[in-house]
């Protein structure tokens, strides 16, 4: 397998020709599998604050491209490094691909799919996971803020507030005035709602994919989702989920390294696109088999055909 210096080098003796070297190890990886490949990268680590670098609306242009005139009978594999984004964009995309692949939709994960990215691995039928993959909580976010983290802080605030009798404690309402001062009207209530939204989403998609005709998919789903979903389990909004972890509430993880042909193609297209987003101003990535791209480029959208 090329390690990521050897596929640098190669670039460099192609004299910079990422989008070349890339192209090649996606179609080896599509050639080898016999299904259709879209790799979805973002490059959140490489260009920090760059707005478009989460799931939003306009990757829903990209995918579009790169799934036009595919055999869709062949199914799918999506290769997913993303931080996550918005939740209304994210369920959107997950109906878009359902509706073009059906539940015939597997998930690789060569590094990280955060937040929206695990939800969108949850809509396949399984995810590929190496040693080095991780998944991440799907509790959703508010300006920057995890909503259940907020939902908790009020109950916490209640609590204190109203003694055992029933009275209230004026002392600790002085406490926690001006912590809930900074929340606007209605967003507890906000909060609560983005929550059972993502919670929807999840079981909804664990339901009518992975575990598909199973006798109780309905408390799976469930299962998995309290394990995701839950501040209080997770601990952090980026905690880092490993594979072991990932099985161990139940999802269907299958193991990159059983297949090491399949690791050594994975870890290659994944290598070349962590090339082209830390050294080109190229900052998302939706690309196929066929050489078709979206790529997002500092406030540009290049569409380039096969």
């Amino acid at each position: 397998m090329p390690s990521w210096h050897d596929i640098l080098n190669q670039i460099n003796q192609l004299g910079g020709t990422f989008d070349v070297v890339r192209r090649q190890y996606l179609s080896d990886l599509s050639a080898y599998t016999g299904r259709n490949t879209i790799l979805y990268y973002s490059g959140w680590l490489q260009k920090p604050g760059m707005a478009g670098c989460e799931v939003n609306d306009s990757d829903k242009n990209g995918f579009m491209s790169v799934i036009y005139q595919m055999d869709r009978a062949k199914g799918l594999d999506l290769i997913l490094h993303t931080s996550g984004g918005e939740v209304a964009a994210t369920e959107s995309l997950i109906e878009y691909l359902h509706a073009m692949f059906g539940d015939n939709i597997r998930a690789i994960v060569p590094q990280l799919a955060m937040s929206a990215g695990t939800m969108l691995a949850c809509a396949c039928k399984e995810i590929v996971m190496g040693k080095h993959s991780n998944l991440g909580p799907i509790d959703p976010q508010f300006h920057g803020t995890p909503a259940h983290g907020i939902k908790e802080e009020f109950n916490r605030a209640y609590q204190e507030i109203k003694t055992s009798s029933g009275s209230i404690d004026q002392a600790k309402i002085a406490v926690w005035q001006p912590i809930l001062a900074k929340y606007p009207p209605a967003f507890v209530g906000e909060c609560e709602k983005a929550i059972d939204w993502s919670d929807e989403i999840a079981i909804e998609c664990l339901k009518s994919v992975m575990f598909k005709g199973e006798p109780d998919a309905e408390g799976e789903a469930k299962h998995i989702v309290a394990e995701l979903g839950d501040h209080a389990l997770t601990k952090s909004h980026s905690r880092h989920l490993s594979a072991e972890t990932c099985k161990a509430i139940g999802l269907k993880i299958v193991d990159l390294e059983a297949d090491q042909d399949l690791q050594e193609k994975v870890l290659s297209v994944h290598h070349a696109c962590i090339h082209t987003l830390s050294s080109t101003p190229a900052f998302k990535l939706i690309e196929n088999q066929n050489g078709v791209a979206f790529i997002q480029v500092a406030k540009q959208v290049m569409i380039q055909p096969q």
